[in-house]
């Protein structure tokens, strides 16, 4: 994890302090579910409970010596509880620790960002019902197209965030999975039940068929969830950063008090947290492959994936919610300039109201190749010209003129029709 990127929320769920209390969470649960059934003494459960405790550097020397990070953990353990300890892991296996564990630490971190995708979701609808009406042009092939308004672009932001929470949601279930089966998890040396109690104690559900892992699409979702949530991040700060482009400068990223640009051009007003977000979705995606590749592991179990993970899984959580933050900030801060798009969506004498001036001409009568001719014909002569003015080509040319009047033209002109139907958009996402 790169502290840069490290928010102290998703950090603290991926520490070694906290992986380890994962571990001891689960050690704990399993004993009371043994006690439960019987076979452990309450006493001893009472003295585990009590004094049960690892130290981060303990462990690791420990480990040092025996190249094994489980029982270098258990054996910590037990140095604090004495006698009681015989009573810890029966009938466990290390990855009954490990994949469990990692159950609660994923769960948690998805409950971490899902607080995160809601508060982005409601700048969004912020930013959205602010524009309903601010009107400027839509674009394909990054070519103006027809007038759309800036609420609607965002409205699509957010339509994409919702089934983000949605993903998520699923996401925090698809994880919170455990299990106590025992070596190959065949539950010869523990009872199911003690895997059942244990995993209720801990918030989770029993794997359905653990062999000595759970198996790996589990984890392999939680990495192809977080690059999917990602890719939105990057495909709206994509746009903020086309659109703060000085030849648009539709929309501007918050430049605080004291910032610099550029160390040599004190002009310079970069978007530097939408760039941020855009590289920071590359090293999402670049997990994917890792996460999928970690699924077909040997037989009942080998542990190819485990040196994966301990890199994967606390960068792209760590990752994805730094994003998360970072996006909102940018969407909260966001300068949005109405004046700049109108002047962008009229060049060239509002060209791009070209489609409603075809219309009305096939309306008038004309044949809708012919109308398309002269219409054209008047565009193509405003186009990339000085001073050009389509909609003054078309009030001087006696095809278009002979055929529609003054009011019928100007018509042509208006943004409402682009706007009246985007009451139904509104409505689907309560904007």
């Amino acid at each position: 994890m790169i502290e840069r990127y490290t928010l102290p929320e998703m950090g603290a769920i991926w520490s070694e302090q906290a992986k380890f209390q994962s571990w001891l969470d689960v050690e704990i649960a399993a004993t009371e579910a043994q006690c439960e059934l019987g076979r452990v003494p309450a006493e001893a459960v009472a003295t585990i409970k009590e004094k049960a405790a690892f130290s981060v550097e303990r462990i690791l020397e420990i480990e040092a010596e025996v190249r094994h990070d489980v029982i270098a953990f258990l054996t910590n353990v037990n140095e604090h509880v004495g006698d009681a300890g015989r009573y810890i892991h029966v009938g466990m296996t290390s990855s009954d620790v490990l994949d469990t564990g990692l159950a609660l630490q994923m769960k948690a971190s998805v409950a971490v960002l899902r607080y995160e995708l809601d508060a982005l979701a409601e700048a969004l609808r912020e930013l959205a019902r602010a524009h309903k009406g601010t009107v400027m042009i839509g674009r394909s092939h990054a070519i103006h197209g027809e007038p759309i308004t800036f609420g609607f672009k965002v409205a699509g932001w957010l339509a994409e965030v919702v089934r983000n929470q949605e993903r998520l949601e699923r996401l925090e279930l698809v994880v919170a999975v455990g299990q106590i089966s025992g070596a190959m998890g065949t539950y010869a040396n523990t009872d199911p039940q003690v895997e059942a109690i244990a995993c209720q104690k801990l918030g989770l559900e029993p794997d359905t068929a653990s062999t000595q892992v759970i198996s790996r699409d589990r984890h392999a979702e939680y990495v192809q969830t977080l690059a999917l949530v990602g890719a939105a991040l990057e495909r709206f700060t994509t746009e903020i950063r086309n659109l703060q482009r000085t030849d648009v400068l539709e929309v501007e990223e918050n430049f605080a008090k004291g910032q610099k640009g550029s160390s040599a051009m004190p002009h310079k007003r970069n978007p530097i947290r939408s760039e941020r977000i855009s590289g920071l979705a590359r090293v999402l995606r670049s997990y994917t492959v890792a996460a999928l590749e970690n699924c077909a592991l040997w037989h009942e179990r080998d542990i190819s994936h485990s040196s994966v993970e301990r890199m994967m899984l606390p960068d792209c959580s760590v990752t994805l919610h730094f994003m998360l933050r970072e996006t909102t900030q940018v969407v909260k801060g966001l300068g949005v300039y109405p004046d700049n798009m109108a002047r962008n969506m009229n060049v060239y004498g509002g060209v791009v109201f070209s489609q409603r001036v075809l219309l009305a001409l096939v309306e008038a009568g004309l044949a809708r190749e012919e109308a398309y001719r002269i219409v054209q014909r008047n565009a193509h002569t405003a186009w990339n010209t000085e001073g050009g003015d389509f909609r003054s080509n078309l009030a001087a040319d006696a095809d278009v003129t002979s055929r529609l009047s003054a009011e019928q033209l100007a018509d042509c002109f208006s943004t409402d029709l682009h706007q009246e139907n985007l009451g139904v958009i509104w409505e689907r996402l309560g904007i």
